[in-house]
């Protein structure tokens, strides 16, 4: 888990707090360095259940989240956030591979409340942040 605390000019406590999921480091890394370049704390987990825990934690304000992870899928980590009065309130973003229709679908009807599929444009990925962090 890390924590971003960021070079902007807004004091952690009122930038808006985002938990970053991906199993893999590079895609992780390059998400934390684009929600620190648009403003935004950053909290960071590469499984479920560390997703699980740092979002009770934490209560970050929005988590984009790989719905491939190696120990929970995403479908279960939403399920599960949804089902906790602590979290269910906290907006998620599907970031992921699975480009289809059929897979969009299941992932946007699981609960999440946007989804974007990779490889996604930085401006793209910038225009949900801002639409759900408004």
């Amino acid at each position: 888990m890390e924590i971003s605390r960021g070079s902007g000019e807004q004091p952690i406590t009122q930038r808006p707090l985002v938990l970053a999921v991906d199993d893999n480091e590079d895609n992780l890394g390059l998400i934390s360095f684009t929600l620190d370049l648009f403003g935004f704390a950053a909290l960071s987990a590469k499984d479920g259940q560390t997703t699980l825990k740092l979002a009770q934690t934490h209560q970050p304000d929005l988590i984009l989240l790989d719905i491939m992870l190696p120990d929970l899928d995403g479908i279960e980590v939403v399920r599960r956030l949804k089902q906790d009065s602590r979290t269910k309130s906290i907006k998620i973003i599907a970031v992921t591979a699975l480009a289809r229709d059929e897979d969009r679908d299941r992932i946007l009807a699981s609960g999440c409340e946007g989804y974007i599929s990779k490889p996604y444009m930085v401006d793209d990925l910038e225009a949900l942040l801002r639409r759900y962090l408004a």
